[in-house]
C-alpha cells in the first residue's frame, strides 16, 4: 500500500509512480489519439463537410450515453471501494482479536510452555491467512517460521483452519489438566470463534469477484463509445478533438482499472491492503503482551 499525503497537491499533479493508470494505459493513448487523428483527417480533407452542418453533427446519442455510462462507472468504483474497505475492517478487527486472545491468555494461563503455544497460534494465523488469500504457497516468513509450525499432514491443508483448529486443541488440553476452567473456556472461544468467522468472510471478497458478465459489458461500453466519439466530435472540434478524446478515454478507463486493482484488496499490488505491516505488528502486539 502506498503511503503518502493527501495535503501535498503538487506531488500529486505531476509524479507518476509506477502504479499511476497513465503509465499502464499510454499504448493505448498512443491507439485513440492516432485513430482520432485519422477520423479528423478523412472528415476534413475527404468528407469536407461544410460548416453549416457541423452543428448537426453532435450526437444525442453520445450525450446520453455519456450520463449513462458515467453512472455505470461511479457504482462500479463505489462496489470496487466497499469491497477493499471491508477487507480493512476485517484485518483490523483481526489485530483486535489477537490482542484480546493475547491478553486474555496473559491472564487465565500461567506456564510458561502453555503461554508460548498460544503465542505461536495467536502470531502465526494472521502469517497463514495473508498466505491463503494470496493463494501463495506457505514460505519462511522473515520473522515467524511459519512451516515448522504445522507437521506434514498439514500439507496442502486449509492452514489458516489448521492453525485456529490447534487453538481448541490446546485448549481442551488445558481443561483436562485443570489449567484452564470451563468459564475461561468460554471466554477464549470468542477468539478463536472470529478468527475463523474473519477467515470466511475474506475468502468471500477474495472468491467472488465482480459479476463476468458485468465486468464484459462495461469494457465493450468504454471502447465503442472511445470509438464512435471521435465521428460525433470531429466535425465540430477539427484537431481539438485528439486531446479531448483522450482525455475522455483516460478519465473512464482509469475509473476501470482503479476498480479492478482494489476489489480483491489481499493483494500485492500498491493499492492493496498492506498485509505484511499487519501481521508483523499483530506479531510485535502479541510479542510484547506474552513475555
Amino acid at each position: 500500500m502506498i503511503a503518502y499525503n493527501p495535503k501535498d497537491w503538487l506531488s500529486f499533479i505531476f509524479k507518476f509512480h509506477k502504479a499511476d493508470t497513465f503509465r499502464q494505459l499510454l499504448p493505448l493513448i498512443g491507439l485513440i489519439g492516432g485513430y482520432t487523428a485519422m477520423i479528423v483527417f478523412v472528415d476534413q480533407f475527404v468528407l469536407q463537410i461544410t460548416s453549416e452542418s457541423k452543428a448537426s453533427k453532435i450526437s444525442l446519442m453520445h450525450s446520453l450515453l455519456g450520463f449513462v455510462i458515467s453512472m455505470l462507472l461511479v457504482f462500479r468504483t463505489n462496489t470496487a471501494y466497499e469491497r477493499w474497505w471491508e477487507g480493512r475492517k476485517l484485518w483490523g478487527a483481526l489485530v483486535n482479536c489477537s490482542r484480546n486472545l493475547a491478553v486474555k491468555v496473559n491472564v487465565f494461563v500461567h506456564d510458561a510452555h502453555d503461554r508460548e503455544k498460544f503465542r505461536q497460534i495467536i502470531v502465526i494465523f494472521p502469517f497463514t491467512l495473508k498466505n491463503h488469500l494470496r493463494k501463495s504457497t506457505l514460505i519462511s516468513e522473515s520473522e515467524v517460521n511459519v512451516p515448522a509450525f504445522f507437521d506434514d499432514a498439514a500439507a496442502g491443508a486449509h492452514l489458516p483452519i489448521n492453525a485456529a483448529q490447534k487453538g481448541y486443541v490446546l485448549c481442551e488440553e488445558l481443561r483436562q489438566k485443570n489449567a484452564l476452567s470451563a468459564e475461561h473456556m468460554l471466554i477464549l472461544n470468542n477468539e478463536l470463534q472470529q478468527y475463523l468467522e474473519i477467515c470466511g468472510a475474506c475468502e468471500r471478497i477474495s472468491n467472488t469477484p465482480i459479476p463476468y458478465s458485468y465486468s464484459v459489458f462495461l469494457k465493450k461500453f468504454i471502447f465503442f463509445y472511445t470509438m464512435t466519439l471521435p465521428i460525433a466530435l470531429a466535425p465540430v472540434l477539427s484537431y481539438y478533438a485528439i486531446p479531448i478524446v483522450i482525455f475522455i478515454f483516460y478519465i473512464l478507463a482509469s475509473l476501470e482499472l482503479i476498480a479492478e486493482e482494489i476489489e480483491n484488496p489481499f493483494g500485492t499490488d500498491d493499492n492493496d491492503l498492506p498485509l505484511d505491516q499487519i501481521c508483523s505488528n499483530i506479531k510485535k502486539n502479541v510479542d510484547a503482551i506474552l513475555v
